[in-house]
């Protein structure tokens, strides 16, 4: 078990790992063993991120991959037509799995955690796929979750989906219903996507 403060596990150590690195058959594990929706493996381009403490321990894992191609809620905030989506969706990442691993007590490491993972996954993603994303999408099931560390880490919430999953294609809902939470990595990518001036529902 970990039980500490915040100040004694830093400097953290954030490591992105790729499939043919042994850290990254370790998130797997992690996420399988203790995520509560366990990992079957990525969708699409993903980055897998590994968190230290400073004297080596595994805190937790962090994966971003494809986005949902369509989110109501997302797409309102955003203020893009479908066209639009198609066209430039790849620039949207999900945020799919945030694990601490359950030996983990510490106070404000969620928040701390999604700050930094956000702060380095453009130039990540850049050097690994040769593009930068813009935005980052996250869906936290309320029944589990507060959502506390997101807005503490200043998330967005935008709306809530309907229950159904990325797989559904007749709307049966069989998902539980999640908030919806977004990141703009770049503050004027509505400009930068060709959108019409007051486009969208937020800053």
């Amino acid at each position: 078990p970990v039980v500490a403060s915040l100040s004694s596990l830093q400097p953290l150590q954030i490591q992105v790992v790729g499939p043919k690195d042994a850290d990254y058959r370790r998130v797997q594990s992690y996420l399988r063993q203790h995520h509560y929706l366990g990992h079957r493996g990525p969708v699409g381009q993903n980055l897998a991120y590994l968190i230290r403490s400073r004297s080596g321990i595994d805190l937790a894992c962090v994966l971003f991959g494809a986005a949902a191609w369509q989110c109501a809620g997302r797409d309102r905030w955003i203020g893009w037509d479908s066209e639009q989506r198609r066209a430039h969706l790849q620039g949207v990442r999900c945020l799919s799995r945030f694990l601490i691993r359950p030996s983990v007590e510490c106070r404000n490491l969620a928040s701390r955690l999604l700050s930094m993972s956000l702060q380095q996954v453009v130039e990540d993603f850049q050097r690994r796929y040769h593009y930068r994303p813009w935005l980052v999408e996250s869906f936290l099931d309320t029944s589990r979750f507060s959502g506390a560390s997101y807005r503490a880490a200043n998330w967005i919430l935008v709306g809530q989906t309907k229950g159904r999953g990325r797989q559904d294609r007749f709307s049966q809902r069989e998902k539980t219903i999640k908030d919806i939470y977004v990141y703009p990595l770049e503050r004027d990518f509505r400009a930068r996507l060709g959108l019409a001036a007051g486009a969208g529902l937020g800053p």
